[in-house]
């Protein structure tokens, strides 16, 4: 993108526009994965709709290369390019509540933190991430696991409404009762088909406080953790469970004891959805299973609990994930294993029971939604010096495991691992996806992201 082009631009928005020799540029490009360092032409901090339209327009005349960020959470860095345009929506961040009808509308750039605040004002909520600083939009288009998701399905499940700025230019409306084929594609197809600037949801009773938190073992009773975990889930378990169990390294807080500060650990937290004695009542198996380090269990506002595992940023990140169908005795061993050679630093190696209403939605382009299980070592360290180190010990997790991995991929839980895998993401339902790509963006301006190709006309489905 040439100056002129930009001179231009930046004559036409509402908001600004960065470039690099703008102080503020190192900052504004700065994404939570510290591996990610990419130099874009521009920065545009839209605040209006009309403003998206507009740089669509630009990068489409210029053939520029494209990025959209709204809480740069992405792994694979693909909120941000090299010499292109960056639409950044993070001011569009606005969080509307009707506790009448039970719905949230909410700008594009919000993150989870701001849209749960707003939300629990009202003691309501909606699946969003485990992470606080994530952003709504990428979350949700990639499907949007979280601790809510037994009870109320993904994210994505809970769109009443997504409103974008197509590859035309155009600001198109999808639901359940417009652009319906776009609607679909959108629960679970990423940011393929447009730039996302509004999202409506449908909120559900949650809190103000909740049954959760963190426990934490010597990791010589990781095997009982994980075992733990897997019988309180025989049968499927109760909905009403939002868990997580694994292992990492105990940060140097006042709540750990200072002898364990850096230490492995084996941990099970989460919540339960429904009254709090209920949850203490229902959770005491997993914490049970020895005597934990510190067992931070109890009745805890939900806001707060959605920031729990919260990750530092400007670290070092790279992450996978696979689907398990069943856990067996040896892959319970396996992922003991595994999870005792967990690299010492931020890293983490979470095991995620799915099923629920996860597993009873079918309406999504999303595949193996009836996967019981999900693993996913996320890394996360300070230094190049220990990059082989980490990414090592993450990409051995798919040979570890491929005697029980169902051959899909949550994508939202993974970086750029190639066109092979973003199919594995949907399956069947690729090609259809494909379709709606060529429809809406047949020339792939928004291919930086885990990327649909446009279908050939004439290409058998």
């Amino acid at each position: 993108m040439d100056d002129t082009a930009i001179r231009a631009l930046s004559q036409t928005l509402d908001g600004e526009v960065i470039t690099p020799e703008d102080a503020r540029y190192d900052e504004m490009r700065a994404l939570f994965n510290a591996m990610i360092d990419r130099r874009p032409a521009a920065i545009a901090c839209c605040v209006s709709v009309d403003d998206v339209v507009a740089c669509v327009g630009a990068a489409r005349s210029k053939e520029t290369p494209l990025a959209v960020r709204g809480g740069g959470h992405s792994v694979a860095g693909v909120s941000l390019c090299d010499d292109g345009l960056v639409i950044d929506v993070r001011r569009m961040n606005e969080v509307t509540v009707d506790p009448q009808a039970r719905t949230a509308r909410t700008g594009a750039g919000a993150t989870w933190g701001e849209f749960d605040a707003a939300t629990q004002a009202h003691g309501l909520a909606t699946t969003g991430g485990r992470v606080s600083t994530t952003g709504v939009t990428g979350l949700t288009l990639g499907g949007g696991s979280g601790w809510l998701e037994r009870s109320y399905g993904l994210a994505c499940d809970n769109l009443v409404a997504v409103e974008l700025v197509t590859a035309a230019g155009e600001l198109v409306r999808a639901s359940a009762d417009e652009h319906q084929e776009l609607f679909w594609a959108l629960r679970g197809g990423g940011g393929n088909f447009g730039v996302v600037t509004a999202l409506e949801y449908r909120l559900h009773e949650v809190g103000p406080t909740v049954f959760g938190g963190l426990a934490a073992f010597d990791p010589r009773h990781g095997r009982a953790v994980l075992e733990a975990m897997r019988d309180f889930h025989r049968g499927g378990g109760p909905d009403q469970a939002g868990l997580a169990c694994g292992y990492i390294t105990a940060p140097p807080e006042e709540f750990i004891p200072e002898q364990w500060h850096g230490k492995l650990v084996a941990i099970t937290a989460g919540m339960w959805n429904g009254p709090v004695e209920e949850g203490e009542r229902a959770l005491a198996p997993l914490r049970a299973v020895a005597e934990p380090i510190v067992d931070l269990y109890g009745e805890i506002p939900y806001a707060e609990l959605q920031s729990m595992i919260d990750d530092p940023p400007g670290k070092r990140n790279w992450w996978t994930a696979e689907y398990l169908d069943e856990l067996p005795d040896e892959a319970l061993e396996a992922l003991v294993s595994y999870g005792e050679q967990l690299p010492i630093s931020f890293t983490q190696f979470l095991v995620l029971p799915w099923g629920g209403e996860v597993a009873r939605r079918t309406d999504t382009p999303l595949a193996k939604r009836n996967a019981k299980w999900i693993i996913h070592p996320f890394c996360v360290w300070e230094g190049a010096d220990r990059d082989e180190e980490h990414i090592s010990w993450g990409r051995a997790c798919r040979d570890v495991f491929a005697p029980w991995a169902s051959g899909g991929v949550y994508l939202n839980f993974v970086g750029d691992e190639g066109e092979e895998r973003v199919r594995a993401a949907f399956g069947e339902a690729y090609e259809q996806l494909a379709a709606v790509k060529a429809e809406y963006d047949p020339d792939n301006l928004f291919r930086g992201n885990q990327n649909i190709r446009p279908r050939a006309e004439g290409a058998l489905a």
